[in-house]
């Protein structure tokens, strides 16, 4: 399974790679943050520090805008798109799923809905241009610096992690929002007791 080719690369680099891009995701945003709120910001989902958007938006990135290596207007308008495109996508499905999105840019100028805003779309076509014409190469360097067999182990104790830090968050959100819904239900009832007795 490691060794398989997926577009172009083995299962195995596009695993690490999206661990990588996971965790330096998760160092970016909450450094930046941490520096806008003048203190601490933990900007992942859970515990650990692994923000899957960026493994996920980096590795498909990458692939996706590869081909546009050393056309940087091009590769900085389409990074740009599509980044922005993919956040709009995940912010929706986090509506739909979790009832709250992750991030909130309702007090950036030229936002919509709060999911995207320019200063981020801005943001995405330098990542673009960075990932793809400068990082990625050091990334894979990385990855071949560990022997392959003690890489694959790493990975898959990374992943168990992450998963278990996950679903605890997940089981959590989901507790208190039964607990919510569970206590609107108890009021209405009373309400409507009240109103009769």
């Amino acid at each position: 399974m490691w060794t398989r080719e997926l577009f172009g690369s083995d299962v195995y680099h596009l695993i690490a790679a999206f661990i990588i891009y996971s965790v330096l995701g998760w160092f970016v945003e909450s450094a930046y943050m941490s520096f806008c709120n003048h203190r601490l910001t933990n900007r992942g989902f859970a515990k650990g520090p692994f923000c899957p958007i960026y493994g996920f938006g980096a590795v498909i990135g990458y692939l996706v805008l590869n081909p546009l290596s050393g056309h940087y207007v091009t590769l900085y308008l389409t990074g740009a798109f599509l980044a922005t495109t993919f956040e709009y996508l995940v912010g929706i499905m986090m509506q739909k799923l979790l009832g709250e999105v992750w991030w909130d840019y309702t007090e950036k100028p030229m936002n919509y809905k709060g999911i995207i805003c320019l200063e981020s779309t801005i943001a995405w076509g330098f990542y673009a241009i960075i990932i793809t014409m400068f990082l990625h190469e050091r990334v894979l360097h990385l990855i071949d610096a560990m022997d392959m067999a003690y890489g694959r182990i790493l990975c898959i104790v990374i992943l168990a992690i992450v998963t278990v830090d996950y679903l605890i968050r997940l089981y959590l959100l989901f507790k208190t929002s039964i607990q919510e819904e569970k206590d609107r239900l108890i009021d209405k009832y009373r309400s409507f007791r009240a109103r009769w007795y």
